[in-house]
């Protein structure tokens, strides 16, 4: 049967999740009843499981099924699913194409909003802290993630899966009353990048030492992190087949090869 892969963004505040769960509200459950008409209910695949409350601006689903009118689908997709999903396309791809084992590449963003209220219009795509951050600090101190590591200190246990990841490019900056943290790697663990943001916040608040996200990252002991941020700060931002993620030039990088 063909393949085909589907693009979408999605603001996860009323999910409890991406993946499915009984008798609880999913995007990948909204998603695939909008489907079922269409492919005859085949599973489907995603890119990144996002958790609950957590958003996507550039997710990637796959599935096979037999051949689909796209742009039916599409409008179909957007009437059904509006206006807390969208479906930006669905594209013939190679058979041997999936949404998670083909990507070489993911990317997030989590934003804080660094003033002493809350901004009611975009409170539920930001963490707000009230707290003055150093954000330059926080920024200094993330550089330590670049590369490839063991980040079981960052990273919720899911049985024996693996926690090495390799960190592409990271950074945090600072713009009015806005702190934004961007990441990039080859995939996150559980809880990965919230474990980050907690750690660069207590930073930014002057309760460690920028040295400290180091120590902790080297511990591999997660009793030595942090906890997590909220999850509604986080949007995963991109993911990549091959091509390289567009990165933001304030980021800490690994040195160009070749």
């Amino acid at each position: 049967m063909p393949t085909y892969r589907l693009d979408l963004a999605y603001d996860g505040s009323a999910f409890h999740g991406y993946a499915l769960q009984p008798k609880l509200r999913t995007v990948q459950g909204d998603l695939e009843a909008a489907l079922a008409p269409y492919t005859g209910g085949v599973p489907t695949f995603v890119a990144g499981r996002t958790d609950k409350g957590v958003h996507a601006a550039a997710q990637v689903v796959s599935f096979a099924c037999p051949q689909l009118d796209t742009a039916r689908v599409v409008r179909s997709l957007n009437a059904q699913l509006a206006p807390e999903i969208a479906v930006s396309a669905v594209t013939l791809v190679d058979d041997d194409f999936h949404a998670r084992f083909s990507a070489t590449g993911r990317a997030y963003r989590y934003r804080i909003r660094n003033a002493g209220v809350h901004q009611p219009l975009t409170s539920h795509i930001e963490w707000l802290v009230v707290d003055r951050l150093d954000v330059e600090a926080m920024h200094e101190a993330v550089a330590a993630l670049i590369g490839e590591h063991d980040f079981a200190a960052f990273c919720r246990k899911t049985g024996g899966a693996p926690t090495t990841r390799r960190v592409e490019w990271v950074g945090w900056l600072r713009e009015s009353d806005r702190a934004e943290l961007a990441i990039g790697a080859s995939s996150f663990c559980h809880q990965m990048v919230r474990s980050v943001v907690a750690v660069s916040v207590d930073i930014g608040r002057g309760r460690l030492n920028t040295v400290e996200m180091e120590t902790i990252l080297r511990s591999r002991d997660r009793s030595t992190g942090r906890g997590v941020a909220p999850p509604h700060g986080l949007t995963l931002s991109a993911v990549a087949y091959g091509e390289p993620l567009d990165r933001p030039d304030w980021v800490h990088r690994l040195p160009a090869t070749g």
